[in-house]
């Protein structure tokens, strides 16, 4: 049995949670912060902030009828501003389904869903 607990999710995090959630009513959102898993790399030994990587995954019927890169542009537009912020979000990585597809081959992840 593990005693380790998920950190409390920072204001990158929230602010993630928060543009997905108003815009796209999820039925799953899933947000891992990976950005542990890069601290080592050379564009980030410099850098303080400890939220720059995420795994997100979003379920919406907002997607049904867009293609996989329609739903992942829609992420990307919910979220220009924090990407383009100094500082902010450095890289994503996304899975997007629409309920129907999430229920034929649902997505593991380490977060609880929302």
């Amino acid at each position: 049995m593990s005693t380790h607990s998920k950190p409390t999710p920072g204001p990158m995090e929230r602010l993630i949670r928060k543009n997905i959630a108003d815009r796209l009513k999820p039925t799953v959102l899933l947000i891992d912060n990976e950005s542990y898993k890069h601290r080592h790399h050379a564009a980030m030994r410099d850098v303080d902030n400890t939220e720059t990587h995420f795994r997100v995954t979003v379920v919406s019927d907002k997607f049904s009828g867009q293609s996989r890169i329609q739903q992942q542009r829609l992420i990307y537009s919910l979220l220009k501003a924090e990407m383009a912020m100094e500082g902010g979000i450095h890289a994503l990585t996304l899975v997007t389904k629409t309920p129907e597809e999430y229920e034929v081959v649902p997505v593991a992840s380490k977060s609880d869903a929302s």
